[in-house]
């Protein structure tokens, strides 16, 4: 059987590039006329002939997340337990190299952090913490799921890539769901944004979901980081990662998560710009490509963007999301990975979500649908 590494060098990075470009209307009218649509076909649907074809995108889009999720929309917050990172990654503000102060919660501090989140009711938590095997990795963060899992109905994780064994522990102590992105699957520039740290490793974090699969762990959420390379070629390469783990993990979950650049501490500007109108087109292509994908969209985005974004394929939202650790009550600093766009509370997101015809979720799909 193969790896997704061998895969992924079946694909050269230019030619599909130019295979994305070169689609035409017929290519996309095709795609959109397609009841089990193809790797192709979401080429076409992502690449410059689809822009004239958003709106019919938005209709099927819009029919089949109403089809197969219903109008609800799940809710979630982050809680980030530390930046500490041995990382240096040119565009993440928890990098190695920034000067900043550097925090990892006790157990007393997060005990405070979920007090508040409990408040706001929810009961999805995400866990994030930068990539530092001392300050932050194994022991600690299976210490955390083990203090955070009797809150909340559902933990996911989003931390520095562990070997299949410490997984299966960290699933035994109530892990549901893993975020591991790529951040890009150009292997030829990866190392520029990636220059130290274990993170460096593009093959290691490749690997990295295939590893979850075979530890059975419930859901995978896998994404490219918007903004480093050509945005339509990266897509492409994560639904190839997708299409592959959904064939051969097939008893797993997954999700697709959408990151652009934000501000953040340092001076790495987006290599590449990833407007409004294209990130739209994206999500509504991965909703005609795959109608099972569970399709997610942080506060990284503006309040308008979000609230227009409602009906055309999102299944998941963060909401009042703090991205320094413990922001929630613990401390006020300046310590954000990225800066917030959409700071509205968790009630004024329901509300929204309500006045689209929606209705907020607070737990986990799989509890909502049992």
């Amino acid at each position: 059987m193969k790896t997704f590494e061998e895969v992924h060098a079946m694909h050269g990075w230019e030619s599909t590039k130019q295979s994305i470009q070169n689609k035409s209307k017929t290519d996309v009218e095709e795609a959109l006329a397609s009841g089990q649509p193809s790797l192709e076909d979401f080429k076409a649907l992502i690449s410059p002939a689809a822009e004239a074809y958003l709106e019919p995108m938005a209709v099927k889009s819009r029919a089949i997340t109403q089809r197969r999720f219903g109008k609800t929309i799940q809710l979630y917050i982050p809680l980030y337990l530390s930046n500490a990172c041995a990382n240096a990654c040119a565009y993440c503000g928890f990098s190695h190299n920034n000067d900043i102060t550097r925090i990892t919660l006790n157990k007393e501090q997060v005990i405070r952090e979920i007090a508040v989140i409990k408040q706001m009711g929810f009961q999805h938590l995400l866990l994030v913490t930068g990539e530092h095997p001392r300050e932050c990795g194994f022991e600690y963060l299976k210490e955390m799921v083990e203090l955070v899992k009797p809150h909340f109905a559902s933990v996911s994780i989003e931390v520095q890539p562990m070997q299949q064994a410490e997984y299966e522990q960290l699933i035994q102590s109530g892990v549901h769901t893993v975020y591991v992105y790529q951040e890009t699957y150009n292997r030829t520039n990866y190392k520029s944004y990636h220059p130290r740290g274990k993170k460096s490793d593009f093959a290691y974090r490749l690997e990295t979901p295939e590893r979850l699969g075979r530890a059975h762990i419930h859901k995978i959420g896998i994404g490219c980081l918007l903004g480093l390379e050509d945005w339509r070629t990266d897509s492409f390469f994560t639904a190839l990662h997708l299409n592959f783990l959904e064939k051969t993990y097939w008893r797993t979950k997954y999700s697709i998560s959408f990151p652009r650049l934000r501000p953040h501490m340092g001076s790495f500007e987006p290599n590449v710009h990833v407007t409004d109108k294209q990130l739209a087109q994206l999500i509504m292509a991965y909703r005609i490509f795959n109608p099972d994908v569970e399709l997610s969209l942080s506060t990284r985005e503006s309040k308008s963007f979000r609230n227009n974004m409602l009906q055309l394929g999102v299944t998941a939202m963060s909401a009042g999301s703090k991205t320094e650790p413990g922001g929630y009550a613990v401390y006020n600093q300046a310590l954000e990975q990225f800066a917030v766009n959409d700071d509205r509370s968790p009630e004024a997101v329901c509300e929204m979500i309500k006045a689209g015809g929606y209705e907020p979720v607070w737990k986990d799909w799989d509890d909502c649908m049992r």
